[in-house]
């Protein structure tokens, strides 16, 4: 007990010292360290008596609620962030524009007195056949030109086309930007320094547009020496380096082996728990931060257990996989990389988690899946997702990146794909990216082409279980992507199907065979890639609306209606009627109808589908096709029947479930 009341006091005591030397530990004794929520480092201060020389004063300007941050109160430069460690200051820039409405007559971009950073910056433009041009005292010194595009180029999240960019010089104070067109028509362009970091995260660069100002960072360290400042007090003389401090060969100040603080104040660098000689003022920190680092480390040890690691670990022992390659991202890391989570960053929610846009250190752009893990069943989906994708080396395949298992939920980290998702496209009437014939052959195409690599090309050959439009992506040159492996199962050679206690699959696409055997084939994921092919064909969504003519509550029934009785013609989609030769149109339909045979033995291998699709695509019509369809083994009241049946169905050796697609999981 009394051990208990020892610690307790001492946190006590700790927790006082803390909050009262919390601002002195930043500002320079006596003066604020806040300006309404940007916390003001020493060397910059509020204030010429604040500051380490008039060069780092920083004005608070109190007039605006809440109170803002700039260099000077002559240079109206917005101070965002100010970083020690690094040497930079985050400010905000204009946007140079020759809009009619937003003309800028005064095109100078200042970061007086400090310089641009060639390093985290770019000179941006946005137009139409743009030149933007910088210079500095008359000469031309970068530009970039950009180019015409159609607006489908607007939905995606990279710099090409209509937007360029290029680096800027070292050491520029001063940037003139202007903007002229190529063809010396009249136009609207825009032209920008901004951080590129932060451009980069950016779930649309082309909003920029509508901002007066964008961040940029200059580089406020000293060139040589650290006491190139000038002397900070009379008891340091020529160098702005504290006590217990150095000048790194960057020209920044920095804080001695065992200490920490802020090495610019005389004082600032204190010692740390791991140093020798610990004072006993000093205990109640260090056990404070030894038992949060304790909290912390058997925190992630917990997530990772109850995320699965161990059973990722046994997955990885006992299969030729290389998931050891797979990286494992720390949730520090991943936080970092998606700005906290931040609502901002969301690309899309559904029933199996919500997906954020990050940026990796190394400027990756990616998808960063926050999983919904509500029991065990759900943890395995998400371990044999890893173990899946791994073994996965295929352009039409998404790829993963890693995870990080040490967070309350497991995060997968994904390539980042932009175009959204085929479901949308098909059944949203996208007007910037028109879903033409040729479109929808070639994307059934590389769809196919992927899953027959899963079949039968792999190291191990992998069913995905639930293939549809919305677990297909289309990246930023709107090439297919099949994505989620949650349910995948892979199999060896020589098994011809896949036994489940749980039949799972989404309505609208699952194979009434696997429904009835609870026996999962390669042959059940052609039934329902014929789905989709049904939707590229028709426009139509898997789970129709009712009809006045009630021809059947699913597209499958009512596209087979359509076959048996020659009028398949009549419920193509508009879109493509007049797009794609009739031939053409005929073949595509007979491929999704026999691909939807009621017996899998019967339907084509994913291998066919591919090489007749590919023949489709190459043949322009050139062939012509013989309405010649084989009878598929039953009638559409036999179907109807079927999935009537369905919904009533019980079973003591198997469990259904079903999902409906109202909402794809990735939005954007």
């Amino acid at each position: 007990m009394a051990m208990e009341l020892l610690i307790q006091i001492m946190l006590a005591l700790f927790f006082i010292q803390k909050a009262s030397a919390q601002e002195s530990s930043v500002a320079k004794p006596g003066c604020p360290a806040i300006c309404g929520n940007l916390t003001i480092p020493y060397p910059f201060g509020i204030g010429t008596d604040c500051s380490a020389n008039q060069t780092f004063t920083i004005f608070c300007n109190h007039s605006i609620s809440p109170p803002r941050a700039f260099l000077s109160e002559n240079v109206k430069l917005e101070v965002l962030n100010i970083s020690l460690e690094l040497g930079t200051i985050q400010v905000n820039t204009p946007v140079i524009t020759n809009c009619e409405k937003r003309s800028n007559d005064q095109p100078l971009m200042s970061s007086e007195p400090f310089t641009f950073s060639d390093t985290q910056n770019r000179l941006t433009a946005i137009g139409c056949e743009t030149v933007a041009v910088i210079s500095q005292e008359g000469l031309s010194v970068g530009g970039c030109l950009t180019f015409c595009n159609i607006s489908s180029i607007k939905r995606n999240n990279s710099c090409f086309g209509s937007c360029c960019q290029t680096n800027i010089p070292p050491s520029l104070k001063l940037i003139n930007a202007s903007l002229n067109s190529i063809d010396g028509k009249e136009g609207c362009g825009f032209v920008f320094v901004v951080d590129q970091n932060w451009f980069g995260s950016r779930t649309d660069v082309y909003d920029v547009t509508n901002l007066e100002q964008v961040p940029a960072v200059l580089d406020w360290r000293p060139t040589g020496a650290c006491n190139s400042f000038g002397p900070v007090n009379s008891s340091t003389k020529s160098s702005v380096c504290g006590r217990n401090s150095l000048c790194t060969d960057q020209g920044l100040c920095s804080c001695r082996e065992g200490y920490e603080g802020n090495p610019y104040l005389p004082d600032g660098c204190q010692v740390t728990c791991t140093s020798l000689g610990v004072v006993l003022v000093l205990a109640p920190m260090c056990l404070y931060k030894v038992m949060k680092r304790r909290h912390k480390r058997k925190l992630r040890e917990k997530f990772f257990k109850r995320n699965g690691g161990l059973l990722l670990h046994q997955q990885v022992s006992s299969t030729e996989t290389n998931v050891e390659t797979t990286k494992l991202f720390s949730s520090k890391e991943l936080d970092k990389a998606t700005n906290h989570y931040n609502v901002d960053r969301i690309l899309g929610q559904g029933g199996q988690g919500t997906v954020y846009k990050g940026m990796l250190t190394d400027g990756r752009i990616v998808a960063v899946k926050k999983s919904k893990i509500e029991d065990d069943n759900k943890l395995a989906h998400f371990i044999n997702e890893i173990i899946i994708l791994s073994q996965i080396n295929h352009r039409n395949v998404v790829r993963l990146h890693g995870c990080c298992l040490e967070t309350e939920v497991p995060l997968l980290v994904y390539e980042f794909i932009p175009n959204g998702t085929l479901f949308q496209y098909i059944h949203d009437h996208n007007e910037d990216f028109p879903l033409t014939w040729d479109v929808r052959v070639r994307v059934a195409t590389e769809v196919a082409g992927a899953l027959s690599y899963l079949h039968s090309a792999a190291a191990i050959p992998v069913y995905h279980r639930d293939i549809k439009s919305s677990n297909i992506l289309l990246d930023e040159k709107y090439r297919a992507k099949v994505a989620d492996f949650g349910t995948s199962r892979s199999f060896s050679i020589d098994q011809s199907h896949v036994t489940t206690k749980k039949v799972q699959g989404t309505f609208g696409y699952f194979d009434p065979e696997y429904f009835r055997s609870s026996q999962f084939t390669d042959k059940s994921d052609v039934y329902s890639f014929g789905v989709v092919l049904v939707e590229l064909l028709t426009g139509q969504k898997p789970i129709m609306a009712p009809r006045p003519d009630d021809e059947g509550r699913s597209l499958v029934t009512y596209f087979i209606s359509a076959m048996e009785e020659k009028r398949i013609l009549d419920i193509i989609d508009l879109r493509i009627a007049k797009d794609g030769e009739k031939e053409e149109l005929i073949k595509f339909a007979e491929l999704a109808y026999r691909c939807l045979h009621l017996k899998g033995r019967k339907r084509p291998t994913m291998k066919q589908v591919a090489a007749e699709l590919d023949s489709i695509r190459m043949s322009h019509g050139s062939a012509t096709a013989q309405q010649n369809y084989e009878d598929v083994g039953y009638s559409v009241s036999e179907l109807n029947e079927a999935w009537d049946r369905s919904s009533t169905y019980t079973s003591s050796t198997a469990y259904i479930s079903f999902t409906v697609d109202a909402e794809p999981l990735i939005t954007k």
